[in-house]
């Protein structure tokens, strides 16, 4: 490891702006349809976004972003995302082209700039996206209706495929292990402040009744909760299996962009059935609203166990079981009010991380940075 920690620089910040529109956008997708049908559009235009996201991080760790040119790289990238952003509302009708070939044009600037740090790795994420992915998006915004959405779709999973298939000659890239955390770390925080956001937009719209003030409260508490999951326990974890792992790449990839993934994805999901249970706190919510709220803070706290596993080889049991709890409470959420239903799942939440405060203080070191216990430690 280097002597100086690589740190997040001022211009990954200032690009991290566009992507708050871009999850804005979406999760505006998800509240407007909340179906399956809805719910499966909505992933399959997050991910270019959030892959695009996840090329220029990998972009800014192997590279200097404060010298001018990559600085500009990084901008000129930015500026194609928030063209993704424009087009998300109407992704589906009149602007799938903008969307296609903004995605298209950032990831052959992309792969400009990773071209020489992958020398030798001809099959990676970066000439995938340029020459695969890139084009189909474009194709499908040139379709129409199915044949759209089944390009996307397709061109959606050969993106995630790709770091899978291509893992073992992506193994000699030397990526900085410090910095890469934070990164992902922050985009979770944009997610979370989106749910935020969401709450109080909705919120402004409408009177200020003492139900709704309660909802926006309670609203809050799960957001605050969520963080604690995952910014006092598991970010020292991700931090310290990145450290001592033998192959930082087989870290990295399942835990950073797929885990992530889960995560962002689960809070988007709750930020969409936020909105409804504050402009209807009284009213029972319907059966997608409870999926969206419980299922999607399930699939937060799963993927703690998928993320885990991955990194330590040991089972989160604490986390595994408020997600089957969350999935039970599902169906009994469309029987009370929804104000009632969601502090339920803030109750649970809250539960969760103050049995993990008791459980893992006897374990914690003073520098916090590895807080799960009954995880024997590796030696770097």
């Amino acid at each position: 490891m280097p002597a100086q920690e690589k740190r997040v620089t001022w211009a990954e910040l200032f690009f991290d702006l566009v992507f708050v529109v871009a999850v804005t956008q979406v999760s505006g997708l998800l509240h407007d349809d909340h179906s399956w049908p809805g719910a499966a559009r909505a992933l399959v235009v997050f991910v270019p976004i959030y892959w695009a996201w996840v090329g220029t991080t990998m972009h800014a760790n192997l590279h200097d972003v404060d010298r001018t040119r990559a600085r500009l790289g990084v901008f000129a990238v930015g500026l194609c995302g928030l063209f993704m952003a424009l087009a998300l509302p109407e992704a589906y009708e009149s602007h799938g082209l903008l969307f296609g070939a903004s995605y298209w044009a950032a990831r052959l600037l992309l792969f400009a700039m990773m071209r020489r740090s992958y020398r030798g790795v001809g099959f990676n994420p970066f000439t995938a996206a340029a020459f695969v992915t890139g084009p189909l998006l474009t194709l499908g915004g040139l379709a129409d209706g199915d044949v759209r959405v089944a390009l996307w779709a397709l061109a959606a999973g050969v993106d995630l495929l790709v770091p899978f298939l291509a893992r073992r000659r992506m193994a000699r890239i030397a990526y900085e292990p410090s910095h890469l955390p934070e990164r992902f770390g922050l985009f979770l925080i944009i997610a979370l402040g989106e749910s935020v956001a969401e709450a109080c937009k909705v919120a402004a719209e409408q009177p200020a009744t003492p139900a709704r003030l309660a909802a926006v409260a309670v609203a809050f508490a799960v957001a605050c909760a969520l963080w604690w999951v995952y910014f006092v326990f598991a970010a020292g974890a991700i931090r310290y299996a990145l450290r001592t792992a033998e192959v930082a790449m087989e870290v990295i990839r399942p835990v950073l962009p797929y885990g992530h993934l889960g995560f962002i994805g689960g809070i988007i999901a709750v930020a969409a059935a936020t909105g409804e249970v504050i402009l209807h706190p009284l009213e029972h919510p319907r059966a997608d609203t409870a999926a969206l709220l419980f299922g999607g803070t399930a699939l937060y706290l799963a993927t703690f166990g998928y993320t885990r596993w991955q990194m330590f080889h040991t089972v989160s049991t604490t986390r595994l079981s408020a997600a089957a709890l969350c999935l039970a409470l599902l169906p009994l959420a469309t029987y009370v009010p929804a104000l009632a239903a969601m502090a339920a799942l803030a109750a649970v939440l809250v539960a969760l991380n103050a049995w993990e405060a008791r459980t893992a203080h006897r374990y914690e070191d003073p520098e916090r940075d590895f807080p799960y216990p009954n995880v024997e430690r590796r030696t770097a």
